[in-house]
């Protein structure tokens, strides 16, 4: 742009970028006004909640599903960390069927990670935007009654009962939650349970609009080593079909049966998205194309 002389005011043109990210607030406003009001529960893990630049990413994000009227929701997990300060302990960990055997000692060192680490790091993260959110475990007001998932795996739960009467009342002051996975029996003893499983549980008793699983893949695929075969949008039906051809196996059924749980409690839909895609929550809830995996009942339409 050339100089301008002293005295005359010289236009401002908006750039290519400029435009491009109006065009994209204006494709977000009809799912904004859809939204709003609406509760929507978040499972953060994997690579998005390690690396530094993602965790900032996904803090903003939920900042900003909060300013345009969103009642959002954060669970997370820390198996990783768990893993980590166990190995730095000295202590193995011994896994049957993909879970963590845990003992008394393993226990203490699995709240200590989630309650008084992982969480607390996650509330300070998106507290850097202005004081919006609360660090919860589930032995919280009896949040997450737990029960023994099997003897042999010692302090491993599963979800009992969800009394989500204290994340409503953080929802109705426009507070954030972040729940912890650690949940407790009737007689105080506490369990940790699958983040997955929390996630699905919690949506359901809070009567969420969704459930969205940030994972360390793009979402449902018919081929895992094919990125191309992206399963966009899929119901209920169609996905018991696909477990019972082997298409979905692994690591992915506790996701994919936490979804199930979700849709069968009332929720409208679940998401798998890749949560080492920078915004990529926005991007699915945001724009008509969408990036994940949508999981629905079946006689549900988008």
């Amino acid at each position: 742009m050339s100089e301008a002389k002293p005295g005359v005011s010289v236009a401002h043109v908006p750039t290519t970028d400029a435009y491009a990210a109006a065009e994209v607030l204006i494709e977000a406003l009809p799912y904004i006004r859809r939204f709003w009001g609406r509760t929507i529960v978040v499972k953060y893990g994997g690579n998005a909640m390690t690396d530094d630049a993602l965790a900032a990413s996904f803090a903003a994000d939920i900042v900003l599903l909060h300013a345009v009227g969103i009642r959002v929701v954060v669970v997370h997990g820390g198996g990783p960390q768990i893993g980590d300060l166990l190995t730095r302990l000295g202590k193995v960990s011994e896994f049957r069927d993909g879970l963590r055997v845990t003992d008394a000692e393993t226990l203490d060192v699995a709240r200590m990670v989630l309650v008084g680490k992982v969480n607390r790091d996650i509330v300070a993260s998106i507290n850097t935007h202005g004081p919006l959110a609360v660090g919860l475990s589930g032995e919280d007001a009896g949040l997450i009654e737990a029960d023994a998932r099997d003897p042999e795996l010692g302090f491993v739960g599963d979800v009992k009962k969800v009394n989500p009467a204290i994340v409503e009342s953080l929802l109705a002051q426009s507070l954030i939650p972040v729940v912890s996975t650690i949940g407790a029996d009737l007689d105080g003893q506490a369990y940790n349970i699958n983040a997955d499983t929390v996630a699905g549980a919690l949506a359901g008793a809070l009567h969420a609009e969704k459930v969205i699983y940030l994972t360390d893949i793009a979402g449902l695929l018919r081929d895992i080593n094919d990125p191309s075969s992206l399963i966009a949008e899929t119901d209920n039906v169609e996905i018991a079909q696909l477990i019972a051809d082997d298409v979905l196996s692994g690591g992915m059924i506790p996701k994919i049966d936490a979804c199930l749980e979700a849709l069968e409690a009332g929720v409208s839909a679940a998401h798998l998205l890749d949560g080492r895609v920078p915004h990529v929550v926005l991007l699915e809830l945001f724009t008509d194309a969408g990036v994940g995996t949508m999981i629905t009942a079946a006689e549900a339409t988008r």
